[in-house]
């Protein structure tokens, strides 16, 4: 009786490293981290920004940045409908104003910090050619100006009588 209890535990440790041996050859290793794309966040690295981010801070810092560029900059993920960039916008952003800012953006381009608008905003808003509405009157019906839009309500209400 006890061999064949033996025998069943030994047969099953061996179905299941050759189930094993059969998933680990023909599925490859999958890693998480290789598909999960990390989520972009605000960052401070040394030099410049990293594709599809924008510079929204520079400071000379040798003690983080030891190797040859000491530029601490911060970078901030593109597609927010306003940035405040140093230097130029980014691609697909409009410039809306600039000022010079040492302090925050350095010494390269001026200290330049420009306000950036995202363009795609700028195709939302109403065609200039197709004529101006104003409300009122052309957005219906309105109270006369002093009226309100709905009445005061009572000063007291009344017990309901009972009869």
């Amino acid at each position: 009786m006890m061999s064949l209890d033996i025998r069943n535990a030994v047969q099953l440790s061996m179905c299941v490293v050759a189930i094993g041996v059969v998933v680990g050859v023909t599925c490859p290793p999958v890693s998480i981290a290789e598909e999960a794309p990390q989520p972009k966040s605000i960052r401070m690295t040394c030099g410049k920004c990293a594709e599809g981010y924008a510079t929204t801070g520079v400071t000379q810092s040798p003690e983080i940045c030891k190797d040859e560029d000491p530029t601490l900059v911060q970078c901030v993920p593109l597609g927010a409908n306003m940035l405040g960039v140093c230097g130029s916008c980014p691609d697909g952003y409009a410039e809306i104003g600039s000022s010079s800012v040492p302090s925050r953006c350095g010494s390269s381009d001026g200290g330049r910090l420009t306000q950036c608008q995202l363009r795609k905003m700028e195709t939302n808003l109403p065609d200039p050619t197709q004529g101006y509405k104003t409300c009122p009157p052309d957005c219906g019906s309105a109270a006369m100006p002093g009226q309100g839009a709905l009445p005061p309500p009572p000063k007291y209400q009344q017990a309901p009588e009972n009869k």
